[in-house]
């Protein structure tokens, strides 16, 4: 079995007010896998998500990228191995065209100026943007702002690629072609969402995150299709979506 690209063993999280946001979460993600991180509000899949690359520490149990320990003297390393790409795209996006934006990050890891320039367009072309290379971020629509903040996770050549609510605020054309990129990528991927029907046709396999601790592990199908799960830790399908009904990612 290939060391896991993510692996949290026993990770207890509290936070100042005293509020427990992890409570002994387990996790492991091997290369090649596409996980959806699923749970109701308050679940605690942000700050699961938070310990990857060591912007919060466990209060107990461990972290672990590619059996490297996310610890302070390791953080400049899992930092480059793990490439989050948050909800809102304006966090990531703060320069004044999209080429310095996604260039940003490798020169940040001194990298000669002809490596910038490829992995620049490379990770431009991954996700459909090179035309808009010389433009102003702000002058982008929010859909393809999202890509341009995949693009600068690409560039710096992550083991895994983290999306928080990748579909949130996109129109439809703008979800589908985003998914399109999404799985068109040879990259370990673990998706936060709430858009269950985007887990199932992105995500082989799915974690349910409850009160801090995973109540579920196993196909996106199945997890899908299992009502009283659902119903349990609040979890609700669009109406009248029935996830045995329509195609899904399989494992490859």
């Amino acid at each position: 079995m290939s060391t896991p690209v993510v692996e949290l063993r026993g990770v207890r999280h509290a936070y100042p007010d005293g509020h427990v946001a992890l409570d002994g979460a387990d996790l492991h993600i091997h290369p090649g896998e596409r996980v959806a991180l699923l749970g109701p509000n308050g679940a605690g899949k942000t700050t699961l998500v938070l310990h990857l690359n060591g912007i919060l520490t466990p209060a107990s149990g461990t972290v672990a990228v590619s059996g490297l320990p996310v610890v302070r003297e390791h953080l400049l390393e899992v930092r480059r191995r793990v490439g989050i790409v948050f909800q809102d795209p304006d966090d990531q996006l703060f320069m004044t065209s999209v080429a310095q934006d996604v260039a940003f990050g490798p020169r940040n890891l001194g990298l000669g100026e002809d490596e910038v320039r490829r992995r620049v367009d490379d990770a431009l072309a991954a996700v459909g943007m090179s035309e808009v290379a010389d433009r102003p971020p702000h002058h982008l629509s929010f859909g393809q702002k999202r890509r341009v903040a995949v693009a600068t996770v690409l560039a710096m050549q992550p083991e895994i690629l983290v999306l928080d609510e990748p579909s949130s605020n996109l129109d439809p054309a703008s979800r589908r072609e985003l998914a399109e990129i999404v799985d068109g990528l040879a990259i370990t991927v673990l998706m936060v969402t709430h858009d269950l029907p985007y887990a199932l046709q992105l995500c082989e396999r799915s974690v349910v995150l409850s009160q801090g601790r995973v109540v579920a592990d196993g196909a996106t199908r199945e997890l899908l299709s299992d009502e009283g799960l659902m119903r349990e830790h609040r979890l609700e399908l669009p109406y009248g979506f029935d996830p045995r009904s329509v195609p899904g990612r399989e494992r490859r």
